[in-house]
């Protein structure tokens, strides 16, 4: 880790209580993957979710992980006996003082709307205490916003080091005195872009403790696979080009302008998306697609197993994500579905925001275009709906670039050292 003068080699695998904001959920297989990892380490992991799951299938990853998942009351009144227990249990231990102080400093400086949010944070705190195992030695929170303060407000009570994963909506759209003080108060924090990084590293007082790990892939799900890319270039409506593009539909993946790009396309070219997942705009995007005419030319397949999204990736002609900054500050970071797409030798169009550059070079391993330029993308469409030859030239060069740089073993093992170190 740079700048590690301040940690130690623990002799001892810690046992670690992870908080994720839901578990499991089909658009985080990345943590899923580094949770399974930690596991096979022969670190003892305890799984606590702010939320019960909603998906309607799960990865064979979430499979393969033996923790043990505890469900957080995620509305207080819905269990009150078991958040009295738990406030009877910890108000009596010498460090509630000191964490309602904390909480309290917080829910003064929250704006109005969110002070019930605040409320319940600490409501589960007090559950999370009063639930850990004994034997804990870490708290661990997957984002910098809400877990990050269940998994702080209950580290306080327990007198325990805590660390967090920052990604992406969780640093851009929480106040910057928020940042500050998570930041300054845990052991460390990994976030998975250098954009990200830089940013934090900015805010913190120990700057060092704040480090850049790009998440990286399973390449044992992901295994190089060399498709037999198709040579169709839209000229031929019975062979239409296979545009994929999966991620949730929420504003900052940009399928809004995406839809508007595709709709410009000329007539004369043939071409089919898919897309893949689920988010709350789905019925205005079907919507909009009618509006625009094209709703002929697009197959809305809602959350999908890992298995069906593999396969998609292997006999779609390019991948589109068209990520964009929200009016709330959201973002995304490094979107995993490039990674997976370029693994599986499938070029991609996507947006120069955040950490995507990180992982795509213009004409060298994809297409990018700037957030918001209409104009742009469609141009970009076109170019790899016409040319199979250059599909297969950036496809290449993407996979190359994936498995020299984003083997998940390697990043891994920098997380490893974070938790088998201590102050």
């Amino acid at each position: 880790m740079r700048g590690g003068s301040f940690i130690q080699r623990s002799p001892m695998p810690p046992s670690i209580a992870i908080i994720l904001k839901g578990y499991p959920r089909l658009s985080e297989t990345f943590i899923a993957e580094e949770i399974h990892a930690l596991e096979q380490t022969g670190m003892a992991i305890t799984l606590f979710s702010l939320r019960a799951p909603t998906d309607p299938h799960t990865h064979p990853v979430h499979q393969a992980i033996r923790a043990r998942v505890a469900y957080l009351p995620e509305y207080l009144h819905r269990q009150p006996l078991r958040v009295l227990r738990a406030w009877w249990q910890v108000r009596r231990q010498p460090q509630y003082r000191p964490a309602r102080l904390v909480w309290w400093r917080d829910l003064r400086r929250e704006l109005p709307p969110n002070w019930r949010n605040r409320a319940r944070r600490f409501g589960q705190a007090m559950v999370l205490a009063a639930e850990l195992p004994p034997e804990t030695t870490l708290l661990y929170a997957h984002f910098l916003h809400t877990p990050a303060s269940v998994a702080r407000y209950a580290a306080i009570l327990r007198t325990l080091p805590w660390s967090c994963s920052a990604h992406a909506k969780d640093i851009w759209t929480i106040p910057e005195w928020e940042k500050r003080d998570k930041l300054n108060h845990c052991r460390w924090l990994t976030t998975c872009t250098r954009a990200n990084w830089q940013h934090l590293r900015a805010l913190a007082k120990h700057p060092q403790r704040v480090a850049l790990n790009y998440h990286g892939l399973a390449l044992s799900r992901f295994a190089k696979h060399a498709p037999q890319r198709s040579n169709r270039d839209g000229g031929d409506p019975t062979r239409p080009v296979q545009i994929l593009s999966i991620g949730r539909a929420v504003t900052k993946k940009g399928y809004r302008g995406l839809l508007n790009a595709l709709a410009d396309l000329p007539p004369t070219l043939h071409w089919q998306l898919t897309h893949i997942g689920a988010g709350p705009l789905l019925p205005d995007l079907r919507q909009q697609a009618h509006a625009l005419g094209i709703a002929h030319h697009i197959n809305w397949l809602g959350p999908q197993a890992q298995q069906t999204v593999l396969d998609w990736y292997r006999k779609a002609d390019f991948f589109a994500l068209n990520c964009c900054i929200a009016a709330d500050g959201d973002r995304d970071g490094l979107p995993n579905v490039l990674v997976e797409a370029q693994s599986q030798e499938l070029a991609v169009v996507a947006t120069n925001l955040s950490g995507i550059p990180e992982l795509i070079q213009d004409r060298v391993n994809g297409l990018l275009v700037a957030a918001n330029d209409r104009h742009a993308l469609c141009d970009a469409l076109r170019r790899l709906i016409t040319d199979p030859i250059l599909r297969r030239r950036l496809g290449k060069a993407g996979r190359e670039i994936v498995f020299a740089q984003f083997d998940m073993t390697r990043n891994f093992a920098k997380l490893h050292s974070l938790f088998t170190a201590h102050e």
